[in-house]
């Protein structure tokens, strides 16, 4: 018999990234409009949501808008619009201007905002909340629970106190076990518990190999001379050769900006340092410099994504998405 304590929810859902936080938040607006109580608890493995949200952002409130329609009203940490757009093609020593009218629809960047994706899943975790869902920072979901007819029956948080051998030592306490009629898996580009159902339930049968990227960010304080809210640059070529991204430049709320390479992982010099392919692409872009100098450099973090969509698994599994 489990030693393991549990608790019962409607729905358990695992991440508390946006994807994670805006399906908490639309299934309790359902559950109001209905008349029904519905149960919903968020796992988040970091220590307070918006901990292992990384990337500065460049954000089209569409979405936003259906979800939240007053969210203007609310305090939303979408205050700096786009006022400038650059897409760069550098060499080793130049640069030149991607023409506006050549750009597709999707990189025009018109009615977006940019911001810390970190602070808008805080602010959106406050929204759940309001309405009752229910948030666990620092639990991170260990294992997957079936039934016994193999659909999902939820996870189960990791055992504490256990030592390097494997055996318990005096602050040991076995892990909590979250039940639900529907458990959510929004863990991200690289979720462990999202790579095993996609194995047990074949869910890549009818997609080809992911393709990852791995990204590095730094977040900058300048002087406010040389800041200039709204500001967005993307940049491709140098100093790529063998791989394929680019870097991004996003001038912030308070004086900051957020500076950042993404390089695909599918590329074949095994040689490639991602870090020194940034900094190389740091020393010769122009206005990347420039931006920082007088500056502090307050984070420089790194996270993968995925490269690309064509190749998504399904994301329906028995009880489980």
């Amino acid at each position: 018999m489990s030693e393991r304590e549990s608790m019962q929810y409607d729905v358990v859902i695992v991440g508390a990234g946006p994807a994670g936080l805006s399906a908490a938040i639309r299934l309790k607006q359902l559950a109001n409009h209905a008349g029904r109580e519905l149960s919903v608890c968020i796992l988040e493995k970091g220590s307070e949501v918006g901990a292992h949200i990384l990337s500065g952002a460049v954000i089209d409130p569409k979405a936003l808008d259906e979800l939240i329609p007053d969210w203007k009203d609310k305090g939303s940490p979408l205050t700096v619009p786009v006022t400038e757009n650059h897409h760069w093609m550098l060499s080793e020593r130049k640069k030149w201007e991607f023409p506006h009218f050549l750009m597709p629809p999707f990189m025009n960047n018109r009615g977006t905002y940019t911001l810390s994706l970190g602070n808008f899943c805080r602010w959106l975790a406050a929204q759940a909340e309001g309405l009752g869902v229910e948030i666990f920072p620092g639990f991170p979901a260990a294992e997957i629970l079936f039934n016994e007819d193999g659909s999902v029956k939820g996870v189960a948080t990791g055992d504490v106190g256990i030592a390097r051998d494997g055996s318990h030592r005096p602050d040991y306490q076995p892990g909590m076990e979250l039940h639900a009629r529907y458990t959510f898996f929004a863990e991200g580009a690289r979720g462990h518990l999202t790579k095993r159902l996609t194995e047990i339930f074949g869910l890549r049968k009818e997609s080809g190999p992911q393709v990852y990227g791995i990204g590095i960010k730094e977040l900058w304080d300048i002087p406010a001379e040389k800041h200039k809210p709204g500001r967005v640059i993307h940049t491709q070529g140098w100093p790529l050769k063998d791989a394929w991204g680019g870097g991004f430049l996003y001038h912030q709320e308070n004086n900051q900006v957020a500076l950042g390479f993404v390089v695909s992982l599918d590329y074949a010099n095994r040689t490639c340092r991602r870090s020194r392919r940034c900094n190389g692409g740091r020393r010769t872009r122009r206005s990347a410099p420039r931006s920082r100098a007088g500056g502090v450099c307050l984070t420089a973090p790194g996270r993968s994504m995925r490269a690309a969509i064509r190749p998504f698994p399904s994301s329906r599994s028995p009880a489980a998405r």
